[in-house]
């Protein structure tokens, strides 16, 4: 019996892939057999250790730019697999918000994973298969106070991807949404202690997800185990959102 979720002799191509859900997705993929090719903007020593472990190559590129995103998928090669996890935060109140943080956090977030989309999408409607796995948020789907410019971004990326999965079900290539909640990572490190304890009351595991959480889902969703779910949104949240 074939592996479960078994990705053997697919090339995958994850962005942000150098740290925290970006780099537990790329190990996870790559342990499910697949040849993964990580992007990231910055922190070559960092995506140069994650790709000597897991036998991959590191690919710099600002995926915000449609030249270099482009540049990117045509350096990973010939494409099965894309996850979009490349992203930014600038929060802030909106009444005291830039228009820079603004514009950096939709083309980052939102802009990034349009600009990789299309640069893969020929070649995969080309061959009729493929699985893009576009990771968004919690906040896409609840908001959150500080955070209109992040959640905007997150948002987007859905109804994105539901129209993405539309355009592209007729030639054999999904398109489906991860939304992780509250995840261990530098960033939720760094959060006060009353709203660390706030999450965690209101989240029906009581814990904080752990990237790999997040990398078993990917996994999942580009396997042939997930062969008939396209334009979907998987949240991975330990039951916050419900």
């Amino acid at each position: 019996m074939a592996e479960f979720c078994s990705l053997s002799g697919r090339t995958a191509l994850v962005t942000g892939g150098s740290r925290g859900i970006g780099r537990a997705i790329a190990v996870e993929l790559a342990g499910a057999g697949a040849n993964v090719v990580l992007g990231y903007r910055s922190g070559s020593e960092e995506a140069e250790s994650v790709a000597s472990e897991i036998g991959g190559r590191a690919v710099q590129a600002d995926v915000s730019h449609p030249d270099e995103a482009r540049r990117l998928v045509d350096e990973a090669g010939d494409l099965h697999i894309l996850v979009n996890n490349a992203g930014v935060t600038r929060d802030g109140l909106i009444a005291r918000m830039s228009d820079e943080d603004w514009e950096t956090v939709l083309q980052t977030n939102l802009g990034g994973t349009f600009n990789t989309c299309r640069a893969a999408a020929r070649g995969m409607m080309r061959r009729r298969a493929g699985a893009i796995v576009n990771i968004s948020s919690i906040v896409g789907l609840h908001g959150n106070p500080g955070q209109t410019n992040y959640s905007a971004s997150k948002a987007g990326i859905i109804g994105f991807t539901k129209a993405l999965a539309r355009e592209l079900g007729s030639r054999g290539v999904r398109a489906n949404v991860v939304a992780p909640g509250y995840v261990a990572t530098r960033l939720t490190n760094e959060l006060p202690e009353e709203l660390r304890n706030s999450m965690l009351a209101n989240t029906p595991l009581g814990r904080l997800g752990e990237p790999e959480d997040v990398a078993g889902a990917v996994r999942f969703l580009c396997s042939d185990a997930a062969s008939f779910v396209t334009g979907e949104v998987l949240l991975v949240d330990g039951g916050l959102g419900m």
